[in-house]
């Protein structure tokens, strides 16, 4: 497969912790705790544009348009 035919949908993040409940020398002896998280590739939609379409979801018609005979 080349290059070009690849195509991510995911995007996936690995998050190193720190060990609280262990003392310094117990920590060092395993290895620190990790999460991954997942989440679609795309772009975040503001709280701007969220409001701007909230609004014009008003403006939506609820049912399609008819289009008379000619």
């Amino acid at each position: 497969m080349g290059d070009s035919e690849a195509v991510a949908t995911s995007t996936f993040a690995v998050h190193r912790d720190v060990w609280t409940n262990l003392s310094p020398e117990m920590a060092a002896l395993v290895a620190p705790p990790v999460s991954v998280s997942a989440a679609p590739l795309g772009r975040p939609v503001g709280a701007w544009r969220r409001g701007q379409l909230a609004r014009s979801l008003g403006n939506m018609p609820v049912r399609r348009h008819r289009v008379g005979a000619r």
